[in-house]
């Protein structure tokens, strides 16, 4: 079940949900007993306390389920299946792929090769940490097959963007935390406000505002910061840097994903799909800007990932003029929204292809809130 805070629930990702799962499976599996609650921890370091159902056993097989809680946000999966069959292997080591009504990637750019099914990096770090610890407890040293399967997946699919991103037959097994944190847009706005009070109460002039955690890896390395230090906005972009202006910040520097980005190089202060998707539009745009081909152009504009769209541009030799024009352009709605009395910066990345752009004083303004200068 998903856990009370105040008046705000979260609930857990289906990374989760298929990593305790497939944990109370591989119990059931090297034990012999029928296990019907088990609690595994998530990255965020809060424990997720699952109930088991549907348990299927059988001398080398056993099935169950976990129930997806969604808690507060508006979550098309909540009350699905997520189950995990495990098997014995005859290769060592942990093998997982998707059943029924998990995806599967058919087109690059995605956190996932084509291929494979749609159970993104975090998801399968927790399920084999999950199952190794089960492995090590019973003493087994052979291998197992996980297979995460959601019956109501491909239903559900029908009603995401999988489709368009080229995931097909079934829902993605996604999650950074493993917590679903409030989307709804009050619950949200009110967390954004609590978490801008807090660093600012504790003397904090800049902030560090993030839509979440993609490039998390690649903030760690390049600059050794970690993005769960940073202000979470969601898509509310716009509203974000209105309290932080209210609450009294002289600086922010926001750090995203092109995907999102690349929508504010457009205007667009809140990036949520059902407020308008022209991803592929402006990075096309940016790209004809740039000088490059007209053929490349509508190679971008037929992708469905802006990485696809950054591959194209990369290939043509075009990526970083195009990304100046971007964060030009991303720099002049930011600093319209924010007015003279907060200071605004901004740098973009990709998955694949790292840093993409930045204005001129975002790095020094990142060194700042990394020394505590910003206090």
């Amino acid at each position: 079940m998903a856990e009370n805070t105040g008046e705000i629930r979260f609930g857990f990702t289906t990374g989760s949900c298929a990593a305790a799962a497939a944990k109370a499976a591989t119990y059931m599996l090297l034990t012999g007993k029928e296990k019907t609650d088990i609690t595994i921890e998530t990255p965020k370091g809060i424990p997720y306390h699952a109930e088991i159902v549907e348990i299927t056993r059988q001398e080398e097989l056993v099935k169950c389920a976990v129930i997806k809680d969604g808690g507060s946000d508006p979550d098309i999966t909540t009350g699905c299946h997520v189950f995990a069959e495990v098997t014995y292997a005859d290769a060592i080591g942990i093998l997982i792929d998707g059943g029924e009504g998990v995806g599967r990637v058919t087109l690059p750019g995605l956190d996932q090769p084509v291929g494979n099914a749609a159970i993104n990096h975090v998801p399968r770090e927790m399920i084999e940490k999950e199952v190794l610890e089960v492995c090590n407890v019973c003493d087994y040293r052979g291998g197992l097959r996980v297979i995460i399967s959601v019956p109501e997946g491909r239903e559900l699919a029908e009603k995401t963007f999988n489709p368009r991103l080229g995931i097909l037959g079934g829902i993605s097994i996604l999650g950074t935390s493993g917590i679903v944190e409030p989307m709804s847009s009050k619950a949200l706005l009110d967390t954004i406000r609590v978490e801008l009070n807090q660093k600012r109460a504790l003397g904090q002039t800049y902030v560090a505002v993030s839509p979440g955690n993609y490039g998390l890896e690649f903030m760690k390395k390049t600059y050794d910061y970690d993005l769960d230090r940073s202000v979470k906005c969601s898509n509310f972009i716009g509203d974000t840097i209105d309290m932080a202006k209210e609450i009294g910040f002289s600086g922010m520097l926001l750090t995203g994903h092109i995907g999102k980005l690349i929508k504010v190089s457009g205007g667009m202060m809140n990036t949520h799909s059902k407020e308008g998707d022209c991803r592929m539009e402006l990075l096309a745009a940016a790209g004809l800007k740039a000088g490059c081909s007209a053929d490349s152009a509508r190679a971008i504009l037929d992708g469905n990932v802006t990485e696809e769209g950054v591959r194209i541009l990369l290939e043509e030799g075009k990526l970083e003029a195009a990304m100046a024009y971007v964060m030009e352009r991303i720099m002049f709605f930011l600093r319209k929204r924010a007015g003279e009395n907060l200071k605004i910066e901004c740098m973009t990345y990709a998955n694949q292809y790292g840093l993409l752009a930045k204005s001129a004083g975002a790095e020094d303004m990142l060194h700042q809130l990394i020394d505590g200068k910003g206090l």
